[in-house]
């Protein structure tokens, strides 16, 4: 599979919100959410495309002093278990590398096993959980943490995941 990833713009809402809908049920962002975030001067927000031409999945981060939040990852349900998640998580820790971000957080459903499971491989570590962070079903989000994504632990891990994964996804 080809892919490329870009920065998102406000022409790709639409295709977005589709995602989002498809991704997260009636519990979703809103247009105007993208919108914001979109003229954020902290926000990073990047959109996978198909070989199509088709929005097939997105990502974004804030990034404040040493520190970048994952807002949100999200691949279209079509498109799962195609490493598009994988590429986007790598486009968001490119993204720190290039603008001297040190550290990486982000909460995530205590349920959503896949993703914890990448989060891990790319050296993410749970140290906390927020209990009924999710207001649709109350359900806990677990706060993982990367260490120093400059320190040679994280970067030996990293270049190891960036390796295998042009592998398996040719991204442009």
């Amino acid at each position: 599979m080809n892919l490329s990833i870009r920065k998102m713009s406000v022409d790709d809402i639409d295709d977005v919100i589709a995602v989002e809908a498809k991704a997260f049920g009636e519990h979703h962002w809103s247009r105007d959410s993208f919108y914001n975030e979109l003229s954020n001067e902290l926000a990073h927000y990047f959109a996978a495309i198909d070989e199509d031409n088709k929005l097939v999945g997105y990502a974004g981060c804030w990034q404040i002093l040493e520190e970048a939040h994952i807002t949100n990852i999200a691949v279209d349900l079509d498109y799962r278990r195609k490493h598009i998640g994988e590429a986007l998580l790598r486009q968001i820790i490119q993204c720190c590398y290039d603008e001297k971000i040190k550290y990486i957080t982000l909460e995530v459903r205590v349920s959503n096993k896949p993703a914890i499971k990448l989060y891990e491989k790319y050296g993410f570590k749970s140290l906390g959980l927020r209990k009924g962070y999710y207001q649709n079903n109350n359900e806990d989000a677990l706060i993982m943490w990367t260490e120093n994504i400059f320190y040679d632990k994280f970067k030996v891990v990293y270049e190891k995941n960036i390796k295998a994964l042009g592998e398996k996804i040719n991204i442009l």
